[in-house]
This record gives structure tokens, sequence and C-alpha cells, in this order.
């Protein structure tokens, strides 16, 4: 009896789960026609541009008058969708990754600027991570793209790390990250950025990227008769390991990576598995020479990354004089 009960319920389940796909498909396949049909009403506007502005005007007020209440065809919407056939020339791209994508998000990566290289890159990120288009418009204003970029990353990962770990690994940093909540005008400790860090670890693991579990601050590793504080230790899910952080003040400085290789060791002794990978840790300063970071890094026998990390206001003067620049 209990045996035909739990038959029960899982054929029960079984429905459900397979109601909520189809379900989600239908959702998908719906915002893809969507989206095709917008390219198509797109390169029409392209290919008859010769008639002016009075066309997308024109038209907007054909469709209302012949689909009384119908959404989407205002003028403003209309020059988007020709916008977006121009920012978006690959129908084949469009068909496979934006597709996947709303309407929102992709008004979002054209009203933001970004170059053609970085829209693909928001598009995929955007699907890999589930992100709304709200978070999206928040991840391009940070400047995620360009701070990803591997060119810009110092760290030791390609030597220590096997591949594909070392690659996935370089995709995880960020130079520099952004803390919106802390203040730049106040004279904060390592302590009690840490302790904000803490407090706000729903925006901080936001700001991590997708992977991370957040483990503990001050976390204690017991070394001989030595008590050892780490400030914070993650577990990253993706990389398969513990990703240890130590947040500094000021400029970095070459014996701060001899503490963080010695904070790898014993995390790797006393907590790392059979089933992880090598343990991973992060240098966070204020400023960083690249070139000392790059070399305090060479001889060390653990994988290490130096980052430099902004307040949300420096990256915003920053984007304001970039764009004074260019008037």
């Amino acid at each position: 009896m209990a045996l035909e009960q739990s038959n029960y319920i899982a054929v029960i389940s079984d429905i459900k789960i397979k109601i909520q796909q189809a379900q989600y498909r239908a959702v998908l396949s719906a915002n893809k026609e969507l989206i095709m049909l917008y390219r198509h009403i797109g390169k029409v506007l392209i290919d008859n541009s010769s008639w002016g502005n009075k066309f997308i005007d024109n038209l907007s007020k054909e469709i209302q008058s012949d689909f009384p209440g119908i959404k989407g065809y205002s003028v403003r919407n209309l020059k988007y969708m020709k916008k977006f056939t121009e920012d978006f020339p690959d129908e084949e791209f469009v068909q496979q990754v934006v597709a996947q994508i709303s309407w929102r998000h992709i008004i979002k990566l054209m009203d933001k600027g970004s170059s053609y290289e970085a829209q693909v890159w928001y598009a995929n990120k955007t699907i890999e991570n589930g992100w709304s288009s709200n978070i999206l418009a928040m991840q391009i204003d940070s400047q995620l793209y360009e701070r990803q970029a591997i060119s810009t990353k110092t760290t030791n990962f390609l030597t220590k790390l096997p591949e594909p770990q070392s690659e996935l690994a370089i995709e995880t940093i960020k130079d520099p990250y952004v803390f919106e909540f802390l203040s730049m005008e106040e004279k904060l400790l390592e302590k009690d950025i840490e302790k904000s860090l803490v407090q706000n670890i729903t925006k901080f693991l936001l700001e991590l990227g997708d992977g991370f579990a957040f483990i503990g601050n001050q976390y204690h590793l017991k070394v001989a008769d030595g008590d050892f504080y780490l400030d914070l230790l993650f577990y990253n899910y993706k990389l398969h390991c513990f990703f240890a952080i130590e947040i500094k003040t000021g400029e970095f400085h070459p014996e701060y990576a001899g503490k963080m290789n010695f904070y790898l060791s014993a995390i790797d002794d006393l907590l790392k598995t059979e089933q992880d990978n090598n343990s991973i840790g992060l240098i966070l300063c204020r400023n960083k020479n690249k070139l000392i970071a790059e070399y305090a890094l060479k001889d060390m026998t653990k994988p290490i990354g130096v980052s430099e990390y902004k307040v949300l206001e420096e990256i915003t003067r920053k984007i304001v004089g970039s764009s004074n620049e260019l008037l």
C-alpha cells in the first residue's frame, strides 16, 4: 500500500513537472516569435527609411486602428525595433541567443549604448545567470564587461590551475569590484569594510558573480598552536573549491601574497576533501601596481588573484568624466 501511494505521488509529481516544462517552453516560444516579428518589422522600417519618420507614425496608427487595444506598437517601440535590427544584424545569433531574453532586456542593452561585443556578452550572461532587466541594467552601469576582460586581470591561475579550471577561474575574477553600499567619503578600516560586506551579503554575492556560497567571515584556521583568521571564506560550486578573500584598505604589497598562500595551504589541509579542487585566493585592495602584483604572484605555489575595489561613486564619476570628454 505504501509503495502504491509512493508510485501515485511520483506519477503526479512527474505530470506537474511536465506541465511546468511545457509552460516554460511555451513562454520561450512565444517570446521568440515576438522578438523575430519585431526584427522583421525593424528590417521593413530600415528598407523603407527613405519614406521618413512619417512612415513610422502612420504605421503605428494603422496597427492600433486595425488591432484595437494591442500593445507594443507605439512610435517609440517601432523605433526601437528599427534600432534592434541595426544593432543585431546577425539573424542566426538573434534566433539562437537574443530571442531567449525579453524585449525589456533588449531595450536595456540598446539604451546603455554598449559595443556589439559587449551586447553579445551581456545577452549570454543574462541567459546564463537569469538576470532581470533591472539587474542587467545595473551590471551594464557598473561596467561588468570591461571589468571581466581577461587582459586586465592579475592572477597566476594559468600556471597554478589545470585546464579548464584556470580559464573558468580567470572569468570569475573582476577588476575592479564595485561595492555600491560603501561610501567613498568614509574613512573605513579593513574590519569596517568586511562588516559592511557581510551585512550586505546579498549584494556582495551578486557582485562576486554566479556560483558563490558564503561560509563565514573572520574564519578561524588553527595551525599548530597558532590561531589565524581569514577575512572572508566562500565556496564556489562552479569551480568546486573554497574561495578565500582578504581585504586591504590601501595599496597592494607583496607580503599580502605570502600570507594568502599560507591561508590557502591551511584551507587545503583542514577543509578540502577529495571531491574539491585546490582552493583559490583573492586579495582585494584599493590600488595595485600590476607589475608588482605579477612579480609577487609569480613564485607562489597557490592560485591567487589581485583585484582593486571601488565604490559606486568612483565608477559614476569616471563614467561622467569620460562622457564630458566626448562633448
